[in-house]
């Protein structure tokens, strides 16, 4: 499958699984972010504010913004900036209808222990399929130099056999 036919496949099924069976299966996934060692050592972790059809990652970003540094992606042009989310400066809602963070841009890249990244699809060797803009590509190329730890999240029918890559794309080190 190219990537065209692989995001048409899980999108499919993405659209014939309820909201409601979404959100009971983020919680195993989330639970298993919170005590896996790379989460529970780090102290600034790149997170999302998931969209509709991803793992709901809402109430885990706001529960650990008071106990790490929550680093939050907002759409910038045809880039993703880092923002750090503050409980209390709340969010504003951004591009695709994403909520964004609101305050100062983080640009401190050696200093992310933990980047974790959504996709559409993902591999065993950690090869990851995007929804076609490269956002998250260019942002990690960002990173290169350093010794982040690349974390993919997805749903169990978001794990394939083989995801097409180009050579801009960067590789996941785990998928959860």
């Amino acid at each position: 499958m190219n990537k065209i036919e692989l995001r048409t496949y899980i999108n499919r099924i993405k659209k014939e699984t309820s909201k409601g069976a979404r959100l009971d299966l983020s919680g195993p996934i989330l639970r298993r972010l919170a005590a896996h060692p790379r989460f529970t050592e780090a102290k600034t972790v790149l997170l999302y504010n998931s969209l509709p059809d991803e793992v709901e990652t809402r109430d885990f970003v706001i529960f650990w913004s008071t106990r790490k540094c929550v680093l939050l992606p907002v759409v910038k042009g045809d880039e993703l900036e880092l923002r750090r989310y503050y409980p209390e400066k709340g969010f504003t809602v951004g591009a695709f209808g994403v909520l964004e963070p609101n305050g100062e841009a983080f640009t401190d890249y050696a200093s992310i222990d933990l980047a974790v990244i959504p996709g559409v699809a993902f591999d065993n060797e950690g090869n990851r399929l995007g929804r076609g803009k490269g956002y998250y590509d260019k942002l990690l190329h960002k990173t290169k130099n350093t010794s982040l730890y690349k974390l993919g999240i997805c749903f169990d029918f978001q794990k394939v056999d083989f995801v097409p890559t180009d050579a801009h794309d960067i590789r996941m080190d785990e998928v959860l």
